[in-house]
């Protein structure tokens, strides 16, 4: 008999999240789910590891009906895929996957994204991963729809592999009955945040600041993962992290440097 891929899942909003649960749900029926997974959320933590201070990972009983074995991390998303590569899987998983995010992590924010930073750490360690999300971030988000489309592209990525140094953003429209028009390979729209700062005043006199912005797409284009979001189609965009700027190093040789 073919022996069953180990897959191993993480997320960034915390192991109890209704996103991660019911990407498990969807990973049982393709492998063997190992799960490594913050304690408590960790959006926006980026590819932030823990260095200063004590890292633990514990095991964790929190569905008994599954078959998969859990464990929860005190660190970052990328932290969980260290430990689980390093030190608690007996052999490479054959695919990791990260989410489902409750949220956007299409265009910029892939570089913000814990959910993804998971994606990519696996990426480094020579693992095929998919980090998925939706656009909603509510606790009570609506998965309805979703895990016959992740399970086809798991199953693809499985099957075909990626290349070296790319892993995939999955990023699905926030819908009320789960139905999308199809589905987008896509390019990461050109898009960033407007940041503004509500400074506050604690009741002990205090000033604070807490951050607030608005998202701003500059990219008009039809083939990006931000109209393919907004037209209800799901957005796939094969992400790399080598960020060297190839195209700039002949013109940057050519400088008096």
């Amino acid at each position: 008999m073919k022996k069953r891929p180990l897959i191993l899942v993480t997320n960034d909003d915390g192991i109890t999240a209704p996103g991660i649960r019911n990407l498990i749900e969807a990973m049982n029926e393709l492998g063997d789910v190992v799960v490594v997974a913050p304690d408590s959320p960790q959006s926006g933590m980026g590819h932030a590891i823990t260095l200063d201070s004590t890292l633990y990972c514990n095991p964790i009983n929190i569905d008994d009906d599954g078959p998969q074995l859990e464990y929860k991390c005190s660190g970052t998303p990328a932290d969980c895929v260290k430990l689980a590569v390093n030190e608690i899987l007996n052999r490479k998983p054959d695919l990791c996957v990260s989410g489902i995010n409750h949220g956007s992590n299409a265009s910029i924010n892939v570089i913000y994204s814990g959910t993804m930073s998971a994606a990519v750490e696996a990426g480094i360690e020579g693992v095929p991963a998919i980090g998925f999300s939706l656009l909603d971030y509510t606790w009570k988000a609506n998965f309805i729809g979703l895990k016959s489309y992740i399970k086809k592209i798991a199953q693809n990525v499985l099957d075909n592999g990626l290349p070296d140094g790319v892993v995939l953003n999955v990023n699905f429209p926030r819908t009320k009955d789960g139905v999308f028009k199809g589905l987008r390979i896509c390019r990461q729209a050109r898009a960033n945040w407007k940041e503004e700062f509500d400074k506050r005043v604690n009741p002990q006199g205090k000033e604070y600041y807490w951050l607030t912005g608005t998202f701003v797409n500059l990219d008009h284009g039809e083939d990006t993962d931000m109209w393919a979001l907004s037209n209800n189609y799901i957005s796939v965009v094969p992400v790399q992290f080598d960020l060297t700027a190839h195209h700039f190093i002949q013109k940057l040789n050519s400088w008096d440097l």
